[in-house]
């Protein structure tokens, strides 16, 4: 193999940078040539394609976001899209792919070698539910993004004594909620993977009030749904004086913390590993701390699964 590229896409990640800088660097210390990919599958199918140097990756490890840009395409979830794909990629004489992204990226990344392009996904994504890795890039910056935000929200929360219902994201997995709210001290976490009632939240509210308790942290997994409807149900049932934060795109930036830049460089190089050694097809992970790489067709159907275990610690701490 002479020449590889790379994209990102999907949600941006802090450490998606810094994947790509490993990716560029590693490619570059064992005479590949590396070619950008601008726009993700986007950039793709327009053929937004260029050679990368040392240079290009520069002072790039601290920063948010993603310097390759990220879109989402409709057309690349189509064969005809998928082809021309991989004619802008043939077309520039590149033989391997590092997809960097998240569940919909590595869809695009089997999709393509499914047509017999070799490709290695990265797991990059906030919301830590890639199947066959313990974290995904950018997951512990978002978590202590979030973090931050708890903890300046419960200093107004005692001021005011006030419940405080927070919103975070995570699409369809609970992970984000699940961490900060251990974390961050949370009263209640309301999660996708866990079923509640309206009741299951208000009781430990009456009970912690009736003991003289003047303020609660409320963290929902945007899965669950919208923590402002949340909040209004709590609000009839208990009469308490209750705000809503919704954090939103903030989770998403920011300069990465040093485990995802860490996390970031040894998947990304990783990955430049595998296409050397001609093992496309693949996706590469952490488990207990060490790399693994697993075939990316099956990773995909397998579930998300959570830690069920730290819900009930959380449970069990916020009496």
């Amino acid at each position: 193999m002479k020449k590889i590229g790379v994209l990102t896409s999907g949600g941006d990640s802090p450490g998606m940078n810094a994947a790509v800088r490993a990716v560029v660097r590693k490619a570059i210390f064992h005479n590949l040539e590396v070619y950008g990919v601008y726009g993700g599958y986007a950039g793709l199918i327009s053929g937004n394609i260029k050679k990368l140097e040392l240079g290009s990756v520069g002072d790039i490890i601290h920063r948010g976001g993603t310097v390759l840009y990220s879109a989402r395409c409709e057309e690349f979830k189509t064969a005809e899209g998928q082809k021309k794909g991989i004619e802008s990629l043939k077309k520039h004489g590149i033989e391997g792919l590092v997809v960097i992204g998240g569940d919909g990226s590595y869809r695009g990344a089997k999709a393509l070698t499914e047509h017999g392009f070799p490709c290695v996904g990265v797991p990059g994504t906030i919301d830590n539910d890639i199947p066959g890795t313990q974290f995904t890039i950018g997951f512990d910056t978002a978590l202590n993004t979030v973090i931050d935000a708890i903890d300046k929200i419960r200093d107004t929360a005692t001021s005011h004594e006030r419940t405080f219902i927070i919103e975070v994201m995570g699409r369809d997995a609970g992970d984000i909620a699940l961490w900060a709210g251990l974390a961050g001290g949370a009263e209640t976490i309301l999660i996708p993977e866990e079923n509640y009632t309206i009741d299951d939240i208000v009781g430990p509210l009456i009970k912690g009030h009736e003991r003289g308790k003047k303020h609660s942290i409320i963290i929902v997994a945007e899965g669950v749904g919208s923590g402002v409807e949340i909040g209004k149900q709590i609000k009839e049932a208990t009469n308490f004086d209750t705000r809503i934060s919704v954090l939103g795109h903030m989770q998403r930036g920011g300069s990465p913390t040093a485990a995802d830049r860490v996390l970031a460089s040894r998947l990304g190089a990783r990955a430049v590993e595998l296409l050397i050694e001609g093992k496309g097809g693949r996706a590469v992970g952490i488990e207990e701390n060490k790399l693994v790489d697993y075939d990316i067709i099956e990773a995909l159907a397998q579930p998300h699964v959570i830690d069920k275990g730290m819900l009930k610690l959380s449970k069990e701490l916020s009496i």
